[in-house]
């Protein structure tokens, strides 16, 4: 059984995983915690079932507001803690379900269900992280809870963090919730979370080991948590899968880019959550339009101009494209470029051959999706462990550039978005990160192979599983 939480990052690798364990012949069912807090539709999970008809699915009844120990009603309910209480109290319901089934060997949980690895303690069954995103982010929540510092990370701003076996990390590119101040609730949790990851005795990991091997091997070694027991990694990804839906606007788009000579289009989107407020909005249409060059971009309602990054996990509308970008801006950029409200197939997007460059918002999905298809990235992170990726693929995998401005007032301005698009799709540094990705790509590919890396990985992880199921027969 597989345990994850109703939102689409963490739910679409899930599900990939399932997938790929029921193509070895092994039953699955995806367990999916329903927490109010997710905001996620729970349409999603029946698509899901339908699409993929070898892995069972089964939504757990939400948690009652006293089981989750706040109130979700509340609107100054800090909404991480109350997210990790509703996943932490949706336990009882994942306890009974597996109680009612004939026999489950093993779970593996979504590392955000962390809580629920006391769960399966208490049921006796083999359980196993998985985290859905890259090596080096896990290596740093292992090795957080024990860092000693005279200060808050906060307080340190872009001073350079040395984790283990992880690029330099200025401070301020940790998760928002890190740079609080160490006596509020939401560190303190926190704190607590990556606690409780540091018990599981195996973790998969959404990576391969060509990518992140420092990481990796940091982990393998036990550096992050010196003296405790160091937990056994499989490294089995990249797992990537199309999204199915929205057949008509996915036909609508790769018709389009059918028509674009190869590597001239630039993509942006920034992911299934993200949104910008309307201001950005203008000044990426701006930028987009002095490049010149082919531009697909995907558009989500805008958030509020003093939104939090809370807010921008907020599921997004479709954009209302006349009124949000500049006058006149479709009709100039007509042929050149096209601008969807709301969604676009990204992974049959990124593999088109047309697709010349990627910016995106960093999460870690997608990074594996530009990798997989060898598109060379334009981070714009916009919140959770994405700036931390960004430092990852800029600076130790060499396999994008920055978008500056992101953290100054919050607005990217049109001459920056102008400048890093021209700099990926004409100069010099932007040939020799396309060749990057192209080994890169490479080397994904041969990890999924018969005798790869992540094979041999996920191969010995159901290794595992069947030793266990032997001994408990």
């Amino acid at each position: 059984m597989l345990y994850t939480w109703m939102v689409r990052g963490h739910l679409h690798p899930m599900t990939q995983l399932a997938d790929h364990i029921a193509n070895h012949g092994v039953a699955v069912t995806v367990a999916v915690a329903d927490v109010p807090s997710s905001g996620e539709s729970r349409e999603t999970v029946a698509r899901l079932s339908a699409y993929y008809p070898s892995v069972s699915f089964q939504l757990l009844p939400p948690p009652a507001p006293a089981r989750s120990g706040a109130d979700t009603a509340d609107p100054d309910a800090d909404p991480f803690i109350t997210l990790l209480a509703d996943l932490r109290a949706t336990n009882a319901a994942l306890t009974a379900f597996v109680r009612s089934l004939p026999s489950v060997e093993a779970l593996v949980i979504d590392f955000f269900c962390a809580y629920g690895l006391d769960a399966a303690a208490e049921l006796g069954v083999p359980a196993y992280l998985f985290f859905v995103s890259c090596a080096s982010a896990l290596a740093s929540y292992l090795h957080i809870p024990v860092m000693r510092s005279a200060v808050s990370f906060g307080q340190m701003g872009r001073s350079l963090l040395r984790i283990p076996g992880v690029h330099p990390i200025p401070a301020s590119d940790l998760p928002e919730v890190l740079l609080l101040d160490r006596d509020k609730d939401q560190y303190k949790a926190t704190i607590a979370f990556f606690e409780q990851l540091a018990k599981a005795k195996s973790v998969l990991v959404n990576t391969f080991e060509w990518l992140e091997p420092r990481a990796v091997k940091a982990i393998r070694d036990g550096i992050p948590r010196p003296g405790e027991p160091a937990p056994r990694l499989f490294c089995v990804g990249p797992l990537v899968g199309e999204e199915r839906g929205g057949e008509e606007e996915k036909q609508e788009c790769l018709r389009w880019l059918d028509a674009q000579p190869p590597r001239s289009v630039v993509f942006l989107c920034f992911g299934s959550a993200s949104s910008v407020p309307a201001e950005q909005l203008k000044e990426i249409a701006v930028g987009l339009e002095r490049s010149k060059h082919s531009f697909l971009w995907a558009v989500r309602a805008p958030v509020a101009a003093d939104a939090d990054s809370t807010k921008r996990l907020e599921g997004r509308g479709e954009a209302a494209l006349e009124s949000l970008l500049p006058e006149g801006f479709l009709d100039r950029t007509r042929g050149r470029g096209l601008v969807l409200p709301s969604w676009a197939p990204q992974v049959e997007v990124l593999r088109h051959p047309a697709t010349g460059a990627f910016v995106t918002h960093c999460g870690w999905n997608s990074t594996l999706e530009a990798v997989t298809a060898g598109v060379p990235m334009v981070c714009w992170p916009m919140y959770a462990e994405q700036r931390m990726n960004k430092v990852f693929v800029v600076e130790e995998m060499k396999l994008g550039v920055v978008m500056d401005g992101y953290d100054d007032d919050g607005v990217v301005k049109a001459e920056e978005l102008e400048a890093k698009v021209r700099l990926v799709m004409e100069s010099e540094q932007g040939k020799q990160i396309r060749e990057g990705m192209a080994l890169a790509k490479q080397m994904a590919t041969r990890a999924m192979e018969i005798g790869g890396s992540s094979t041999a990985s996920f191969t010995d992880f159901l290794g595992g599983l069947k030793i266990a199921m032997d001994k408990d027969n």
